[in-house]
């Protein structure tokens, strides 16, 4: 598919003259074409977004002001050394029915030329053509990220195997390869390039949240991509990601893909979560329960985040078993108020250090006497002896799961 993208931005190189380099919406690079290596040519920002496959928020602020993603036709933008822009631009808007799918680049090396210009008007042609394969790609993934969405909520039983097949005829070979499954939890949608941008989104006629999501374009590796409805108190749908693995010993690709997510959200603190990797779509389900586990466990466990695998979770695998939602053991209960935050804090980072004192004062800074004032304080609200081993343990296991 890359390689038809590349013979279409070459054509568009040959009509004009001049190099030329293809991103998506969302400024990320699809492909460039062929030129001769020169300092005239590889401009700062054309190297960067080759190099890199994206370009800087400078970059892309200062060329976005122009309008580009409502123009119609070229738009010829002119430098801005402050934001790294060392020489001009034309942008080539590539469309689908109204509809902004990326931008075609080309080096702007002259005062204004014939208005209009009959080689961008022969490029225009080209981007249409671009635009149609673009929509097509794009519609191809919302369909494969629908029948993930589907396979990842049936409820068990023939219900659940047919959402498999229908993933299965959805991602084609794909299917019987490797893959990881990604959870991302309170990842949100940056802003829209504009309120056009967004409307025209919404012409395409999805209705199921799809509109918000990155491009799978932008995420390496991705076979799939759809949001997870979860319950009303646990804050915005959840993100799931198909990841394809060149084998089940090298699960990389899924962090990768799960911090190029994080890097993309617009709000601090999102973390993720990536189930075990697996051949086919047999063991979906429970690489979902796997991954949103190891999700919850990245919010909770600084250590962890913001990308945390199953296999590394130790007792947080168990403690993610729990049903959710269920009451917290009564010994603990009083400790879970408000007014004992502090205290629950003492305890857990006690038995974090394996009941040694001057480990725990350290790490709270706090006085030795103060914190064996605190521990008899949690001694007497919960009526545990924190001597006890098994006392120990109980209280461990239920403050961690209560943060859970």
């Amino acid at each position: 598919m890359r390689e038809d993208y590349e013979e279409l931005v070459d054509e568009v190189s040959a009509l004009v003259g001049a190099p030329a380099t293809l991103e998506d919406r969302d400024f990320r690079l699809i492909a460039f074409g062929a030129h001769d290596s020169d300092d005239g040519v590889m401009d700062p920002v054309r190297t960067r977004s080759i190099l890199t496959r994206r370009s800087t928020a400078e970059v892309r602020s200062w060329f976005e002001r122009f309008g580009i993603a409502r123009a119609t036709g070229p738009v010829r933008i002119p430098a801005a050394p402050a934001a790294g822009v060392v020489r001009g631009r034309i942008c080539l808007p590539v469309r689908h029915r109204g509809i902004v799918h990326g931008y075609v680049w080309l080096l702007d090396d002259s005062d204004a030329g014939p208005d209009p210009d009959p080689r961008l008007v022969a490029a225009m042609e080209v981007c249409d053509r671009i635009g149609d394969r673009l929509a097509a790609e794009s519609r191809a993934g919302a369909d494969v990220g629908r029948e993930l969405r589907a396979a990842l909520t049936a409820g068990p039983g023939e219900r659940r195997e047919a959402a498999r097949d229908a993933l299965s005829r959805a991602l084609g070979p794909d299917a019987d390869e490797v893959h990881a499954l990604v959870c991302v939890l309170g990842w949100t949608a940056p802003p829209a390039l504009d309120g056009a941008a967004r409307s025209a989104d919404a012409a395409e006629g999805a209705d199921d949240g799809s509109r918000e999501l990155p491009g799978i374009r932008t995420i390496p590796g991705a076979a799939a991509l759809c949001r997870i409805p979860a319950p009303v108190s646990t804050g915005a749908d959840p993100l799931a990601v198909l990841v394809r693995l060149r084998s089940a010993q090298h699960a990389s690709p899924a962090r990768t893909a799960a911090a190029r997510l994080l890097e993309t959200s617009a709000a601090p603190g999102a973390v993720a979560g990536v189930g075990e990797p697996a051949r086919g779509l047999d063991g979906l389900s429970e690489a979902w329960q796997q991954a949103t586990a190891a999700a919850r466990a990245a919010r909770v466990q600084p250590r962890l985040a913001p990308v945390a695998d199953w296999a590394g979770l130790g007792p947080y695998r168990m403690l993610s078993a729990l049903p959710g939602g269920a009451a917290p053991d009564p010994a603990v209960l009083p400790l879970l108020e408000p007014s004992h935050r502090e205290l629950a804090r003492t305890a857990e980072v006690y038995l974090d250090c394996a009941g040694q004192a001057g480990r725990t004062a350290a790490a709270l800074a706090i006085h030795r006497q103060t914190l064996y004032y605190r521990l008899s304080r949690i001694e007497q609200l919960t009526g545990l002896d924190l001597d006890e081993g098994e006392d120990r343990l109980l209280l461990h296991m239920a403050l961690k799961a209560a943060r859970l």
